[in-house]
Formats: structure tokens, C-alpha cells, sequence
């Protein structure tokens, strides 16, 4: 089959190099124009412009459109002469011209258990709403975002400590490997039945911004963390350091866990204690998990604004626990 890869960033990567690798041939790559990291980048990753290089090694023809519906991005795709549309973590919405220049449409690799978390950042918000299970899902594409009939789905459990990517790096070989199955079966003529999704149970993984790592201290010790493993790698979970008579100090946390005690209630959320068994030992007091005790966050990474990244107990040596810290909003 003549196939068209439309892909950007690491959870691509996989996907397209299986296809390099198949018995098909990819006669054409789209990918996101070339972007510096911050504000530009978004939820998706292009800090290598992998996907890039590796067509290019190739010698496969790239086209970076800002649009991909545009007259001109529809008249190259048409040129290609495609059978197929393979997407994965591309960042751009597929109109019906752009699918319909192939033959047989598109399929999109899409990294979660459909129809939970549709939208670009399935990883981050399935992990920041504490599943334990996540996967990838092969869908038919159409015009709405990730609604298609599932042509293929495999789960993975998700371990307490995991990060978004870390999970991505397992999801997208996953994907890949899905994608080649899906792909075969369409080339042989086979009829594949897709499944309908059930619309009851859609929920929306939007586009992530540097907003959505602002930690609010008032969520369960087990919210919190969960939100610091889905905001990395990008764009990190952040809060800030409250001291007397000082300038708010901006501190992201890179890694925490939820402490198994538990902490008087009449403490607010966002109270900074050390205690005499953990010397080393960074703690937050988090939300109430019910009416007389509130959870406990311990801080094991941080970043002061300005400084590397070092252990909590690195960060105590040079800012040590005094009356009335606290972590909390600027």
C-alpha cells in the first residue's frame, strides 16, 4: 500500500519507523512546521524534529503545512496519490478533503482506551485522573476528534510512580505494532469490523498550557502527585514558596509522593513541616481525605526559580523549614 505518515514528536516515532520497516511503502510524510520549545510547542513534543530526520534519511518527500486543510496541503497530499493516511500524535484536525484523498482514508494511533480521553493530550490526563489502566487504540479516522469506529485497542497497567513520559514511551511501540497489524489486514481486503464508541463515556484530554501544572495544595496528597507525574515532561508541575517578610519563590516539583500519615486538620493545605525520623525529608500538607485528617505530600525533586534540579534534601540545607512556610498560589 502507498502510505502517507502524518506525525510529529517521540510517540510518532515508533509508528513510522514500522512503516519504514513493512512491506509498504510511505510515499510522503507531514509533520508540524519547525518550532522552538515553550509557548509554540504545546502538548506535543519536537524538540529532535524526529520525525523529520528520519524521512529525510530516507530520501521520503516532507511537507510541514501550518495547515493541513489548506487548497495547497490538500493538492500535495492528492499528488502522493496515497491508499492510506497513517496519523499518530500529528496536532492538526483532519477535514473531509484531506481524508478523502486517499483511498481507503485514514487511521489514527491514538494513546488511550477510546473513548476515554479524546483530544491531544491523552497520556498527561489519564494519568493527572489517577487510572490505573491506559493503552493505545487504532481508529478509522473521521472529521470529529478521535470518534471513529476502534479498529484495534490493547491495554497496559499504569504503575503508582509512572510519569506521562515514561508511559508514552511505552504506549507508542504499542501503537506502532498495532498500526502494522491494522494495516495488513486492510491491504489483504479483509473486512475489518470496526466498534462504535460509546458516547456515554467520552471524556476530553485537551491540549495542555503551563497553567495546568499550577498545583493546587487543597487536592488529596494522591491528586497532587498524580498531577506532578502527568506534567512531565512538559510542561511540570509548579507552585510557590511562601516564607515571611520574602518574595514568593516559584519551585517545580519533579517528583513526590503521597506520605502514609496522616495530618491534624485544623492545618491549612500547603503547610511545610521536616519531622525528626525523615531528616532529609521534605513534607506539604494536602487536602482532607475526610471530616479530621488531611493528606501529606512528600517533596523527593525540586527546582527553585533559578537553580538545578536536587533532592529535597539538598533543598533544605539552603532553605531550611521556618514558622509559618507554606506552598501555595503566587
Amino acid at each position: 500500500m502507498r502510505l502517507v505518515m502524518m506525525g510529529t514528536g517521540s510517540f510518532a516515532e515508533p509508528t513510522f519507523a514500522a512503516l519504514l520497516n513493512s512491506s509498504h511503502e510511505v510515499v510522503g510524510v507531514f509533520t508540524q512546521p519547525d518550532r522552538q520549545s515553550g509557548k509554540e510547542r504545546g502538548s506535543t513534543r519536537q524538540a529532535k524534529l524526529g520525525v523529520k530526520e528520519m524521512a529525510q534519511d530516507r530520501s521520503i518527500p516532507v511537507f510541514q503545512p501550518d495547515r493541513v486543510t489548506t487548497p495547497e496541503a490538500i493538492a500535495q497530499l492528492k499528488s502522493l496519490r496515497p491508499d492510506l493516511l497513517v496519523v499518530a500524535a500529528y496536532g492538526q484536525i483532519l477535514s473531509n478533503d484531506v481524508l478523502a484523498s486517499a483511498a481507503q482514508g485514514g487511521i489514527n494511533v491514538h494513546a488511550s482506551l477510546l473513548p476515554k480521553y479524546r483530544g491531544a493530550a491523552p497520556i498527561n490526563w489519564a494519568i493527572y485522573h489517577g487510572e490505573k489502566h491506559s493503552g493505545v487504540t487504532i481508529i478509522r479516522m473521521s472529521v470529529r476528534l478521535d470518534a471513529g469506529d476502534m479498529l484495534a485497542q490493547e491495554s497496559v497497567y499504569v504503575p503508582s510512580d509512572e510519569t506521562a513520559g515514561e508511559l508514552e514511551l511505552r504506549l507508542a511501540p504499542l501503537g506502532a505494532k498495532l498500526a502494522i497489524d491494522v494495516i495488513d489486514r486492510i491491504a489483504r481486503g479483509e473486512a475489518i469490523q470496526g466498534v462504535k464508541q460509546d458516547s456515554s463515556q467520552v471524556t476530553k484530554a485537551p491540549k495542555l498550557t503551563k497553567e495546568h501544572g499550577l498545583i493546587d495544595w487543597t487536592r488529596t496528597a494522591e491528586q497532587v502527585c498524580n498531577q506532578v507525574r502527568a506534567m512531565q515532561p512538559w510542561p511540570t508541575a509548579y507552585t510557590f514558596l511562601h516564607r515571611e517578610a520574602q518574595v514568593p519563590l516559584r519551585v517545580i516539583i519533579h517528583r513526590a509522593h503521597e506520605f502514609p500519615v496522616r495530618y491534624d486538620s485544623d492545618s491549612p493545605p500547603g503547610k511545610l513541616f521536616t519531622d525528626a525520623q525523615f531528616p532529609e525529608s521534605l513534607f506539604v500538607t494536602a487536602g482532607l481525605i475526610d471530616t479530621e485528617e488531611r493528606s501529606v505530600v512528600e517533596v523527593a525533586e525540586l527546582q527553585p526559580a533559578g537553580k538545578r534540579r536536587m533532592s529535597a534534601a539538598d533543598f533544605l540545607r539552603g532553605h531550611p523549614v521556618m514558622p509559618g512556610a507554606r506552598m501555595g498560589r503566587a
